[in-house]
C-alpha cells in the first residue's frame, strides 16, 4: 500500500536541502538538490515504516493512503 506523507523541505545556508516530516518521527534527509533530497527521504520513510511494522507487527494505519487522485506541488526551475 502507498501512503502520503508531508515533507518539510528547506534550503540550508550551506546550499544543501533538508527534509523532515511530522508524519514519520525520525525522518531526516539531506541532499544537494531537491530531487536528490526527495529520493533520499522516500528511502528513509520506507525503511522507517518497515522497521515500525516489523516491531509492531502491523502497518501504520495513521498515515493516509494514496488514492487515485491527490494534489502534488510541482517545483519547476526557470
Amino acid at each position: 500500500m502507498e501512503h502520503i506523507i508531508t515533507l518539510h523541505v528547506e534550503k540550508l545556508p550551506e546550499g544543501f536541502y533538508l527534509a523532515t516530516s511530522d508524519d514519520i518521527q525520525g525522518l531526516v534527509a539531506q541532499g544537494r538538490t531537491i530531487q536528490e533530497t526527495l529520493e533520499i527521504a522516500r528511502d528513509v520513510a520506507r525503511k522507517l515504516l518497515e522497521a515500525r511494522s516489523t516491531a509492531n507487527g502491523a502497518v501504520d494505519d495513521q498515515l493516509p493512503a494514496a488514492h487515485d487522485r491527490f494534489d502534488y506541488p510541482l517545483v519547476v526551475a526557470t
